[in-house]
């Protein structure tokens, strides 16, 4: 069953794909340029919030907590746990097994204002873009 299943999810996924690209290559909203310029513009706030805790995680400063302990392990666990807690926090999804703490708060908070604010002001420049193009 569990092939059915993913084989159904992969179409439904490669269809919204399709129609997507089709009604943006029709509607010119956005163009490429601009898609790839957010997705940058996001990897990028991603990765240097990321590189923030990482520092203060390799400096002792704990700012993220696992299980009301300090995150454990070896460079590339804390790289990962930190592009982890980087990526739930900007996108504002925020599972809650990882728990930011002192300075890593207002970190958290600065990222999230970011992850909450960008799309407002995507939205609005391309309504913006959108009715210039019309008159």
């Amino acid at each position: 069953m569990e092939p059915v299943i993913a084989i159904a999810t992969i179409f439904c996924l490669l269809m919204s794909v399709r129609i997507t690209a089709k009604t943006f290559k029709e509607q010119q909203f956005l163009s490429r340029e601009t898609i790839l310029v957010i997705a940058f513009l996001y990897m990028s706030i991603l990765i240097g919030f990321a590189m923030m805790y990482l520092l203060f995680i390799q400096t002792g400063h704990g700012v993220l907590t696992q299980g009301n302990e300090p995150i454990k392990g070896n460079y590339l666990e804390h790289l990962n746990t930190s592009l982890y807690f980087s990526a739930v926090t900007l996108f504002s999804v925020g599972y809650g097994e990882i728990i930011p703490v002192g300075a890593g708060r207002l970190l958290a908070v600065i990222e999230a204002l970011i992850g909450y604010m960008l799309p407002v002001i995507l939205v609005a420049r391309t309504v913006f873009e959108i009715d210039k193009n019309a008159k």
